[in-house]
């Protein structure tokens, strides 16, 4: 029994505590910042933001544009038909665990809070003044969904796709480590310096964790407004606490449970959740416009993409309203990607490339356009029938009452309402969980190669408690005191620093096509 502790306590490596204490001494520091001088943080976080948007805007569209077509290239090449961890590897998860595993990873809170709000803003901006579309016409409704299309669906999935690939192969049939640094040794042909490493890993580990926060902010701000509209106590600093201590316990319960019991069991609720919802506001919502506008949005998806991918064409006269939605949405999915990639590929084991792109790209993708088809348009018409309610809402109260105060229209509502919150609570635990692990484990260091029964069972628990403590601390402090949007901004900020990673990982990721046979043989000691 000692000796099995003792090899499982070398296997768990030391602690990084320049990647720990660095991205955490700098995330304290911000949220002390916004408190002692609200209107200064804003401002630094604001400049920053609009100067990487303003610099390198087409920079990211043209990169997350080449993400879309690597993840084709892969899929028809022969790199397609390898399978993570060689042939023979057996399946760390099933199927469905492991579809609703990355389907609840990826899309978080988010798709739950900005589903009916950010139609509404498109609708009455479609697109600025460079469009030439009235506000509420048929031709903004066309416009707010493909917007939505583009924001949520193929392009931000394949941000996630080419780099949780990427670390998949490298990681499962290469043998590098668990790091963000990891594939770059393949790409290299030698290992990082270690304090070139230590650098990479803790500056896409502060982007995640001001995303992190940013989310999970979001998440007490929509949960918060439900308790409020169900008991009529006020949405203030105790509430807010007493939903960041719910989240907090719940993540904790589930992530030290490790990926087989709380990640999964999670995961799998949330999403046969996701599946009613989006049934129920089918069947109850104007079923007919929903398939209609949603269709139509479909075929002007396919017909735009390319130019709202490259702000070419039609879509170059609105590149202000573009750098300010479609580049800030963007860059946010970059924030997060690096290290949500590192989960997203551990978890791969036993599938081919071609499923995994499936998987992590083409379903979501399509559960997310049939999801924002059917709350988009529901949104939209609620608003148009009802004189601007929903509107008046968003402009009130903000965009996390705007869901709520749309079900109120449906029968059933004081049903709906609940489950809502509910659904809402396990959306970001459930995210919350998969990014905490990775966290957990880019904090260490691997002398060992992973076991199969180190990928799926609890690691680093105080590591774990740690950061959640801090995480739900922070967002409660800004969220409470001083509002999300300086944090949200510096969230984004992190995107720049991981698109240059996500860009390295697309050139190791090419050069794997041309090594498939190779990978198709080659297997790690976890396998």
């Amino acid at each position: 029994m000692a000796e099995t502790t003792l090899s499982k306590e070398a296997r768990d490596g030391s602690l990084r505590l320049f990647v720990i204490f660095v991205p955490m001494s700098i995330f304290i520091a911000a949220a002390a910042a916004s408190l002692i001088n609200l209107d200064g943080f804003f401002a630094v976080a604001k400049a920053m933001n609009d100067w990487i948007l303003a610099t390198f805007s087409s920079l990211i569209s043209w990169a997350v544009f080449g993400f879309v077509l690597t993840c084709f290239a892969v899929v028809i090449s022969p790199l397609g038909r390898v399978t993570i961890g060689g042939e023979g590897a057996e399946k760390t998860l099933k199927p469905w665990s492991w579809f609703s595993i990355t389907l609840c990873t990826t899309i978080a809170i988010g798709i739950l809070f900005w589903a009916m709000a950010e139609p509404l803003y498109h609708l009455y901006d479609p697109g600025g003044a460079a469009r030439g579309i009235e506000a509420a016409s048929p031709a903004a409704k066309q416009f707010s969904l493909v917007s939505l299309f583009m924001h949520w669906a193929i392009s931000p999935y394949a941000i996630y796709t080419v780099a949780a690939l990427t670390f998949a192969l490298a990681y499962h049939n290469l043998g590098k480590p668990y790091s963000v640094s990891g594939p770059f040794i393949a790409l290299l042909g030698r290992p990082l310096p270690a304090p070139v490493a230590s650098v990479l890993d803790a500056a896409i580990l502060l982007a995640l964790i001001m995303g992190m926060a940013a989310s999970l902010g979001a998440g007490m701000l929509l949960l918060s407004g439900g308790v409020a509209n169900l008991t009529g106590l006020e949405s203030g600093p105790v509430l807010l606490a007493l939903v960041a201590l719910a989240i907090g316990i719940v993540v904790l319960i589930s992530s030290l449970t490790g990926l087989m019991h709380g990640i999964r069991i999670l995961s799998v609720t949330n999403a046969w959740f996701f599946f009613i919802f989006v049934g129920f506001i089918i069947l109850f919502g104007p079923s007919f416009e929903m398939l209609r506008q949603g269709g139509q949005a479909v075929i002007g998806y396919a017909g735009e993409f390319l130019d709202r991918s490259l702000m070419i064409g039609a879509a170059s006269g609105d590149g202000e309203w573009a750098k300010s939605w479609t580049t800030f949405y963007f860059a946010n999915w970059l924030a997060w990607a690096p290290v949500t990639a590192m989960f997203l590929g551990r978890i791969a084991r036993g599938y081919t490339v071609r499923a995994f792109v499936l998987v992590n790209l083409v379903l979501p993708a399509l559960f997310s356009m049939l999801w924002m088809s059917a709350f988009g348009v529901f949104a939209m018409e609620t608003d148009l029938a009802q004189a601007g309610l929903l509107k008046e809402t968003l402009d009130a109260t903000g965009p996390e009452s705007v869901l709520f105060r749309a079900l109120e229209e449906l029968p059933v509502s004081g049903l709906m309402i609940p489950v809502l919150l509910l659904l809402s609570f396990i959306s970001y635990v459930t995210a919350a969980d998969s990014n905490t692990e990775a966290i957990s484990q880019i904090c260490k260091t691997h002398t060992h190669a992973m076991t199969e029964a180190d990928e799926t069972e609890p690691s680093a628990p105080r590591l774990k408690i740690a950061w959640v403590i801090l995480l739900c601390l922070m967002a409660w402090i800004m969220v409470a005191f001083s509002g999300i949007d300086g944090v949200r901004m510096l969230s984004n900020v992190g995107g720049l620093p991981a698109l240059f990673v996500v860009l390295g990982l697309q050139a190791c990721l090419l050069r794997m096509m041309f090594q498939a046979n190779r990978l198709a043989t080659l297997k790690t000691a976890s396998a």
